[in-house]
């Protein structure tokens, strides 16, 4: 099983690579996190924190927005295209089951994945290491920006193949994957935000806001990221407003989207008909 997995995820990755997805997202994340480490750690000097710590919480906020909608653009069409290609059928004549399939594309796009991250973090940390040797201090925070960050590409991963394994078109994939990162990773916060005004400190605010926070892949990943003391000092918004939250809970949440959404792929995928 496992050699089959990663014979598939071999294939991927290769055809990731052709297509430039490699270079694509290295670069991406290699250049916003060079402008955010930069701009960023202006306000080291006024809150107290090592230049890497406050870089984290700028770091954070990037991988919130790109790191979903990268993981997006490459699984909308990994069944979808199958399917329009008419590659699909011949691929499932191989001795090689459809859950084994959906793995060994989660691999080689999660190594892809991985490696942008490793690198555009791994430039900042570099850039904040630079001008501040106190920074190692911030390492603890910046390995758990790292790994979390993968977790969190997991989750739409899995939501990109369920997608792509509903519409069984790349068009129609493209556009449910586009409005799935609008829904979760923006209006999401913006429809929060709006409650939290207009409670003006009542029970939602108090009893039910940590919760919805909680249910947003995206928003466990920041509220799991900012809860060092030296990255929650830089932030605000949501993020400040549910520090009551735990930080087990934040962990969970951001530990279990990613079997959540890879068994709704799986459901999906076992209802496409070559």
């Amino acid at each position: 099983m496992i050699a089959r997995i990663l014979a598939t995820a071999a294939s991927e990755f290769r055809i990731a690579f052709r297509n430039r997805w490699v270079a694509i997202a290295s670069s991406l994340m290699v250049l916003f996190a060079l402008v955010l480490a930069a701009a960023g750690a202006a306000p080291t000097g006024d809150i107290g924190a090592d230049r890497l710590s406050v870089t984290v919480a700028s770091l954070t906020s990037l991988a919130v927005y790109l790191v979903p909608l990268l993981a997006l653009l490459m699984s909308f069409d990994a069944i979808a295209g199958e399917v329009e290609r008419g590659t699909l059928p011949l691929l499932l004549t191989y001795p090689v089951s459809r859950l084994q399939i959906l793995l060994g594309k989660l691999l080689a796009h999660l190594a892809i994945l991985a490696l942008a991250v490793a690198l555009g973090y791994g430039a900042a940390g570099a850039a904040a290491f630079w001008t501040d040797p106190a920074s190692v201090a911030g390492l603890p925070a910046l390995w758990r920006l790292v790994w979390s960050s993968v977790l969190l590409g997991a989750t739409f991963l899995g939501a990109g193949y369920a997608l792509s394994s509903l519409a069984r078109r790349p068009s129609g994939a493209a556009g449910l994957a586009i409005g799935l990162w609008l829904g979760v990773v923006v209006l999401y916060d913006l429809g929060l935000l709006a409650l939290i005004v207009a409670d003006d400190g009542g029970r939602f605010t108090t009893d039910f806001l940590p919760a919805a926070l909680l249910a947003n892949p995206a928003d466990a990943f920041r509220l799991f990221n900012l809860s060092a003391a030296e990255a929650g000092a830089a932030s605000g918004g949501v993020g400040g407003a549910a520090a009551s939250v735990p930080l087990w809970q934040s962990a969970g949440s951001i530990l279990s989207w990613p079997l959540a959404a890879m068994a709704l792929a799986w459901a999906a995928f076992r209802k496409v008909t070559p």
